[in-house]
């Protein structure tokens, strides 16, 4: 299986230009970079917050405080595992109520402490359990989604591979959002989007043709305000440059958006919100 993934990327290299359904493909495939190599990259002297002081400690997703070139932030990521014994112990990805309560608590105890915030996101969307709905999954979204409308500190958040459904959305609420040119960013999965409009997730391929959900498509909406070129890698190691120009660029628009009025970035940070829900994407 891995050596047939490994061919496909090498077959994509190979392209003059991806289609959404390459694109797809490499937002996901087992060797991209996950959040947490991104945390290892960008973030200096980390100290990890966890638990949401009501439940339990959610591995799905990463909070705590670190330094990126010196400046003290906080940082919020979700988290995938690079094999099946990681996937299992993270969820997937797919984040449960108390994971997103303890990223409330990160965001507040930011603020408090006048840190900006970096959000990383790459999940296939919040966890649908009953366990999840039991524990106020759709409430923990929502209150995620509020306190980073009302945030008095600078945002960013990254859309490092998958971007789908409330789960990226509750972290990607932000002053300025980058996308690495083969992540994606839509409302669900191509395959929870077949299955509900066609009754049929076979038709997922067809489902990302019309979704729109390139970064390129993005940027063009004025959802994504930058797109990271990537060189496609086949292991991580090889996505050093791409791991560079994401550091360049958050580590420009934290000066830029430090210089700005917390009410301004407020104001703005709403109406994009606001234009997000305009856009069929």
């Amino acid at each position: 299986m891995e050596n047939l993934e490994l061919e496909k990327v090498r077959q994509i290299k190979g392209k003059v230009s991806l289609t959404p359904q390459d694109r797809v493909f490499l937002s996901r495939y087992k060797s991209r970079p996950k959040p947490s190599d991104f945390l290892d990259y960008l973030i200096e002297d980390p100290i990890y917050m966890r638990g949401d002081r009501g439940f339990a400690d959610d591995q799905a997703i990463i909070c705590g405080i670190g330094k990126l070139n010196g400046q003290v932030i906080s940082f919020i990521a979700s988290n995938k595992g690079h094999d099946i014994k990681e996937n299992q112990a993270f969820n997937y990805g797919m984040i449960k109520a108390e994971g997103y309560r303890k990223a409330i608590r990160c965001m507040k105890e930011a603020e408090k402490f006048h840190r900006p915030l970096l959000c990383i996101v790459d999940t296939p969307g919040a966890y649908p359990g009953v366990d999840a709905e039991e524990r106020g999954q759709a409430h923990a979204i929502a209150e995620s989604i509020y306190t980073l409308t009302r945030l008095k500190i600078p945002v960013i958040s990254v859309i490092s591979g998958e971007g789908a459904s409330g789960g990226a959305v509750s972290l990607a609420v932000c002053d300025y959002l980058i996308m690495m040119e083969n992540a994606i960013y839509s409302i669900l999965s191509p395959e929870g989007f077949a299955s509900i409009l066609y009754k049929d997730a076979k038709k997922a391929d067809y489902a990302k043709e019309i979704m729109k959900l390139e970064a390129k498509d993005l940027l063009a909406f004025g959802i994504a305000d930058e797109v990271i070129k990537e060189n496609i890698a086949e292991t991580i190691d090889d996505f050093e440059e791409n791991f560079k120009r994401v550091k360049e660029a958050i580590e420009k628009q934290l000066k830029l958006l430090d210089k700005r009025e917390i009410k301004d970035l407020l104001k703005d940070r709403k109406t994009k919100f606001r234009k997000v829900n305009s856009l069929c994407i």
